[in-house]
């Protein structure tokens, strides 16, 4: 079985248009949130925030033309994978291209053309329609793009799990390196979900953050629901003898996936946090590490009482006593919830973590509960020597992914 390692990253997020402006934001405790400008949150709207990309110019990585025939989400995927690409130093060639892959995942797919052409349909009828509605709309449609784009003719596709779409994806990335079935992957996700129809909807489930100031306090005991938020992240992951034969620099190794099912609600973890505890079980026992040696988790954090506390649970379930000497991190307080990116995105920031030795703070925290009564490394980073790290991504419809990520060691 082949070992797995991260040779390059890219990122787009609320708080940079690169990975390193949005570590630094990150470990500085930015926040990336602000007014809604991307729609107009004027009359029947509640919630008048989100974490949008700033000054994101599709046509400082795409040509004009390819512009209009891609929707947002896969404008935001091109810009992280064409860093991650050139970050890696990874050169696809007629010759290896079969032997590398694609697996940018989004969640809801192309949800700006939706809201667009539902109006154009019902203002003006079917001929209103653009022609390019279709490859704009189709949750694949980053994937695929990317892989013409770049030519990478292996495996592509994107998988939809929700919020943990992006996870998935780097999971179902590591098992086909693994297998051998290709040498590299380009994988990660992307999302641009900040729309009428999508901040609209998580309101009216009682999911979303209705504070006038747009700040998210996940874990706290004052948190009341997430903000929407919007991005990209995307690694190149390589089986360590085509790293290593092509001298690739490796910043660290994915060494353990989890994947489980709540089998629950569509939209409610299980209460006891056994099925996402599951998960956790999985992705140690894959990566051969005990809960002792994880020194830092990126937690799914999205400030929902419901999701807080379950995940709190699960944490304590596997971990038992050394969940209260693990740090704990929500980077959506700072990044808001980038749904099926954001597991991407977390699994880059667990990259830095690592080789920067810093924990990243989880803001707006002013005390927990009698559930979240753990480290959640408030406020302010804090200095940490991370020789492995977790991230967890768990979306509706009880979908549950776990990644395990290591420091590389020959």
């Amino acid at each position: 079985m082949h070992r797995v390692v991260i040779t390059g990253y890219g990122v787009v997020s609320p708080l940079g248009l690169n990975a390193a402006d949005t570590w630094r934001g990150i470990i500085e405790g930015q926040s990336g949130l602000g007014p809604i400008t991307l729609f107009d949150a004027g009359n029947g709207y509640d919630v008048k925030y989100a974490a949008e990309l700033k000054n994101f110019d599709p046509r400082t990585v795409l040509e004009h033309k390819e512009v209009r025939r891609l929707d947002r989400f896969q404008w935001l995927g091109h810009a992280a994978s064409k860093e991650a690409i050139q970050h890696s130093g990874l050169t696809i060639t007629e010759e290896n291209s079969s032997r590398i892959g694609v697996t940018v995942a989004s969640g809801g797919g192309g949800l700006n053309t939706m809201d667009e052409q539902f109006g154009a349909l019902h203002a003006h009828g079917p001929k209103a329609l653009s022609p390019f509605a279709i490859p704009k709309i189709m949750s694949n449609g980053a994937a695929g793009s990317i892989s013409i784009m770049h030519g990478a003719r292996g495996p592509s596709f994107s998988v939809a799990s929700a919020c943990a779409s992006g996870a998935d994806a780097l999971g179902m990335a590591m098992i086909l390196i693994r297998a051998g079935r290709v040498d590299a992957m380009i994988a990660g996700g992307a999302e641009a979900p900040i729309t009428g129809l999508t901040v609209g909807a998580f309101d009216r489930i009682s999911a979303a953050s209705h504070r006038s100031n747009g700040t998210p306090s996940p874990f706290s005991a004052d948190r009341d629901g997430l903000v929407v938020g919007e991005g990209a992240g995307v690694l190149i992951l390589e089986s360590l003898e085509h790293a290593t034969k092509r001298g690739a620099t490796i910043y660290g190794e994915l060494a353990g996936y989890g994947s489980s099912a709540d089998a629950h609600h569509i939209t409610a973890p299980t209460e006891d946090g056994s099925g996402s505890a599951t998960a956790i079980r999985q992705a140690l026992e894959d990566a051969k590490l005990s809960p002792d040696k994880i020194q830092y988790i990126n937690a799914h954090g999205t400030g929902t009482k419901l999701n807080d506390d379950a995940e709190t649970k699960a944490i304590k379930i596997v971990f038992g006593p050394q969940a209260y000497k693990t740090p704990i991190s929500s980077t959506k307080s700072m990044t808001g919830h980038m749904m099926g990116a954001t597991g991407a995105l977390e699994a880059v920031l667990c990259v830095q973590v690592i080789n920067d030795g810093i924990a990243p703070p989880t803001i707006n925290y002013s005390h927990g509960d009698e559930i979240c009564d753990l480290d959640y490394v408030p406020n302010e980073s804090r200095q940490i020597k991370v020789k492995a790290a977790m991230s967890n991504s768990f979306g509706f419809g009880g979908h549950n992914a776990v990644l395990i990520i290591k420091a590389f060691e020959a």
